[in-house]
């Protein structure tokens, strides 16, 4: 009778037992994987996106490096003009003289030198930009030269991939040459009173150039790639540790439950 008895006891704490689930990782760790698991893997993809651009525009621009250079009139039947060899002739305005601040070459700070040229054939002014010299010492203003007499230049429009954020613009300033930190030609052509080409033209290295050395895209294809491999490769870190908590979760409460089961029953 004390066996039949002790049987339907342990019968009874049998049934008693609720199943243990097989993973369970918690309230907390699933709500962050909610929120950034999507986040991680948009980051990845946009990486990816950013590449396939920067490898459309060095092509575009490989293809019109290769080109003949046209004249401003064949310009403006251009849709998109980005890299575009134009060829000029006429003369450099030096009085009004821009130079763009905090430009790097080989670690060395500087500016770049943009100067009013007027181009003859078509009337129109165009703002070029000459290239990077140093300014290692801000006490004293960066010294260049400007041509007198007319020129043939050869240049590229350069036509900026977004607009740039700055936390405060450039001020009003009178004096020349004058410091800046954004290429706006529109505004200038306004303060001048001229007409003029929208956008910045970049001369080809040449007698009137300085450094003339422009980097078509400021990250590489691949470094893209590489971050977008880094955002993958956390979104499955925080993947994996989300199974391994979860499992591991689940393991220690079944053996807390197994352990507990005994001294119920005793």
């Amino acid at each position: 009778m004390g066996n039949v008895q002790l049987q339907y006891s342990q019968t009874r704490s049998g049934f008693r037992e609720s199943p243990v689930s097989g993973f369970r990782p918690g309230i907390l760790p699933s709500v962050v994987v909610a929120l950034l698991l999507p986040l991680l893997v948009t980051l990845g993809f946009w990486q990816l996106a950013r590449a396939e651009e920067k490898r459309a525009l060095l092509a575009s621009h490989e293809t019109r490096q290769n080109a003949a250079p046209i004249s401003l009139a064949e310009l403006e039947q251009q849709r998109d003009p980005a890299h575009t060899r134009i060829r000029l002739r006429g003369q450099f305005d030096e009085r009004h003289s821009l130079l763009l601040d905090n430009r790097q070459r080989n670690g060395q700070v500087g500016v770049e030198l943009l100067q009013p040229f007027y181009d003859q054939p078509s009337g129109l002014w165009l703002l070029v930009n000459r290239g990077w010299l140093p300014w290692p010492d801000r006490r004293t203003p960066p010294q260049f030269s400007t041509p007198q007499q007319p020129l043939e230049l050869v240049a590229q429009v350069y036509v900026p991939p977004g607009a740039s954020f700055q936390l405060q613009g450039d001020v009003a300033d009178k004096s020349w040459p004058r410091l800046i930190t954004l290429v706006e030609p529109q505004r200038l052509w306004q303060q001048l009173g001229r007409g003029g080409l929208a956008y910045e033209v970049r001369l080809e290295p040449g007698p009137a150039s300085y450094l003339a050395e422009w980097p078509v895209v400021a990250m590489s294809p691949d470094k893209h790639t590489g971050y977008a491999v880094q955002w993958f490769a956390l979104a499955a870190a925080l993947c994996g540790l989300y199974l391994y908590f979860g499992w591991r979760n689940a393991r220690e409460q079944h053996d807390e439950h197994n352990h507990e089961s005994p001294q119920q029953h005793s």
